[in-house]
């Protein structure tokens, strides 16, 4: 039942270690910057901030887009705008799916009234670049190929650079998920050729949930101008939003972005700069080396084969016999240690490990693999 309103107080969060599928731990840097003073959304500081999160955004997609910006809302609506501002009616769009998130590319095709065309692997699997070459012969109408680069219902990283040729041979741009690659293993946007790519700021990056970075290529960019269509969603129209992100001196009014959120990722991308992008991708495969070898000592196996796991994801079997639900409950009542539930055709059968950004460090591996031992003991 819920509590009586004069009853409600200010609302005090546990601290909890988060080593789920996201949000991951946060930089106490990072949390330290939302409570800098807001600035208006048009105040020439913020303005000039913003042009500094663009440079740090193509850093950390290793791209020269000028048009790489953040969307003012979750990863979720990183992937709307880069399907209803490149889909248009009618278009035929390959859809690669391995996982939860490959099947929300399909709805967003669909809802942009256009065809999609399902290539399907195994919950667990990459997505095979011969399905894909196949899908492209049988379909030489289709004009976007659309796939995960790292599933997170998974732990899976299917290769982007393998998949971006094959739409270039094929005279197809490519709209490519990197919500839980960014930060964590290597993404090279501009050297794989990638055109809209969407990630998110609660992963490796270890920033706040809300704000969704995306990038689009000179090839992209003409698409959306070409386009016959209206983009039919207002806000997530990116040929308005470019007004308010680029351009010397006075800005267009678009919306009123989120000024704090972007002052957090404004650091969590500089922390990124600072250790060094390839330092950490090194470092997100060192940490899971460590966190593998304890759990092969505790008997639990891995989803994904090795040579296609994602060092930030860990999607492990579940022993046989052991309450999935119940043992997550006492990572959190008793360590105030989340892990993530599987998704899908994974539900009750795994758990999601993450180790992302911030909390891909030592002492969240030790107090996990105490955490689970004594929970399966």
């Amino acid at each position: 039942m819920a509590r009586a309103i004069s009853d409600i107080q200010s609302f005090q969060p546990v601290a909890r270690t988060l080593m789920g599928p996201g949000p991951s731990d946060i930089y106490p840097s990072v949390l330290q910057s939302l409570s800098k003073p807001t600035l208006g959304h048009l105040d020439p500081l913020f303005i000039g901030m913003m042009d500094e999160v663009k440079q740090l955004l193509q850093y950390a997609f290793q791209t020269e887009n000028p048009f790489t910006i953040a969307v003012s809302a979750p990863g979720s609506a990183g992937m709307e705008a880069c399907f209803v501002n490149l889909v248009e009616p009618g278009d035929t769009v390959i859809v690669c799916r391995n996982g939860v998130f490959g099947d929300r590319m399909r709805e967003n095709v669909e809802r942009c009234g256009a065809h999609a065309v399902m290539v399907d692997d195994a919950w667990g699997d990459p997505v095979n670049p011969e399905k894909v070459e196949a899908a492209l012969k049988a379909h030489p109408e289709a004009s976007i190929v659309a796939f995960v680069h790292a599933e997170t219902s998974t732990g899976a990283c299917s290769d982007a650079q393998a998949l971006a040729t094959l739409a270039r041979e094929h005279g197809c741009l490519t709209i490519v998920d990197a919500v839980t690659s960014l930060g964590g293993v290597p993404l090279k946007v501009d050297e794989w050729q990638l055109d809209a790519v969407y990630s998110g700021s609660q992963k490796c990056l270890s920033c706040v949930p809300g704000l969704s970075p995306v990038t689009f290529s000179p090839r992209a960019i003409e698409k959306m101008q070409a386009r016959t269509h209206k983009v039919q969603s207002w806000f997530l129209d990116q040929s308005l939003v470019l007004g308010y992100w680029s351009g010397d001196g006075k800005r267009s009014y678009h919306h009123t972005a989120p000024v704090n959120s972007l002052y957090a990722l404004h650091e969590a991308l500089l922390r990124l700069y600072q250790e060094g992008i390839e330092n950490a991708w090194q470092r997100h495969r060192t940490m899971h080396q460590r966190l593998k070898a304890g759990l092969d000592n505790l008997g639990i196996g891995f989803v994904v084969d090795e040579p296609y796991r994602l060092p930030q994801l860990n999607a492990v079997y579940i022993p046989e016999g052991v309450d999935d639900a119940a043992v997550r409950q006492h990572l959190l009542n008793t360590y105030n240690l989340e892990i993530g539930a599987g998704l899908g055709d994974l539900a009750g059968k795994a758990w999601r490990i993450g180790l992302m950004g911030y909390g891909a460090r030592d002492e969240n591996i030790a107090l996990c693999l105490k955490a689970l031992e004594e929970a399966l003991r």
